[in-house]
């Protein structure tokens, strides 16, 4: 059985980690088969965006697989703004969706923070248990919840390592939705229909925009020529945009 399970249906790719019985602890195996994952999904015009989900009901993941020691050379890079780990920054170019269910936590919070969008089972704990436990290395996952959060509640995720339950986190914007376990799955699918149903190319382009300025300040960004967007304005999908509009019907993307 693949512990990295990728499929494609319709115009969503689907990235599974699938080694529940560790609860999804990724291992640098692991980490070699997402790499070429993201590039896929980055390459493949057919692709429009990306669902990343785990198997088994009790972990969405708990990150780093520490059985081979905490002293391993091995740094894991999850691709895609999804560092993971530490290690190189893989960009994904794509819009991508966390379904999230049981423990997120360590690596595995910073996954899923790498999402644009974050579903999330009622059952999801997200924490970093790092300092709690004595472990500290690369903190991509520190740098990244102390922006998705209200400074004073990431500092005391990470000061004390205590999880905060999935109904906290979208209190607070880090989760769009929450639902039933039974449920995560179609709602993920819900979100990418929702996403498909804009342009790829504009929402491609967008994505890189929104991310590629965004910890700069506001005047920076507004002054700021973005390549994605002006091949947009010359694309068969922005004049489909405008016939649509006219015509008064819904629009037929086709990724160019």
């Amino acid at each position: 059985m693949a512990e990295i399970a990728f499929r494609c249906e319709g115009r969503v790719a689907h990235v599974r980690l699938n080694r529940p019985e560790h609860l999804n602890a990724i291992t640098p195996e692991m980490d070699d088969l997402l790499v070429p994952v993201w590039g896929r999904i980055n390459d493949d015009p057919d692709i429009w965006c990306a669902i990343l989900s785990a198997a088994g009901e009790r972990s969405f993941s708990i990150g780093a697989d520490m059985s081979a020691g905490r002293g391993a050379s091995r740094r894991l890079a999850l691709g895609g703004g999804l560092t993971g780990i530490g290690g190189p920054l893989v960009t994904l170019k794509k819009p991508l969706i966390a379904a999230v269910q049981g423990f997120c936590v360590g690596g595995g919070f910073e996954l899923a923070m790498c999402a644009d969008i974050i579903v999330a089972a009622d059952t999801a704990q997200f924490g970093l248990p790092e300092t709690k436990v004595g472990i500290i290395g690369e903190c991509g996952v520190v740098h990244r919840v102390v922006r998705r959060l209200p400074h004073h509640v990431a500092m005391a995720m990470i000061l004390t390592g205590n999880r905060l339950p999935a109904g906290e986190a979208e209190r607070f914007g880090l989760v769009n939705e929450v639902v039933p376990f039974a449920d995560l799955d179609a709602t993920a699918l819900r979100w990418a229909g929702m996403i498909n149903a804009a342009s790829p190319l504009a929402n491609q382009a967008a994505r890189a925009a929104a991310l590629g300025r965004l910890d700069y300040p506001l005047e920076v960004a507004l002054a700021t020529r973005f390549e994605p967007i002006e091949r947009y304005a010359n694309s068969a999908d922005r004049r489909e945009g405008e016939a649509a509009a006219k015509e008064k019907r819904k629009p037929v993307w086709a990724g160019q």
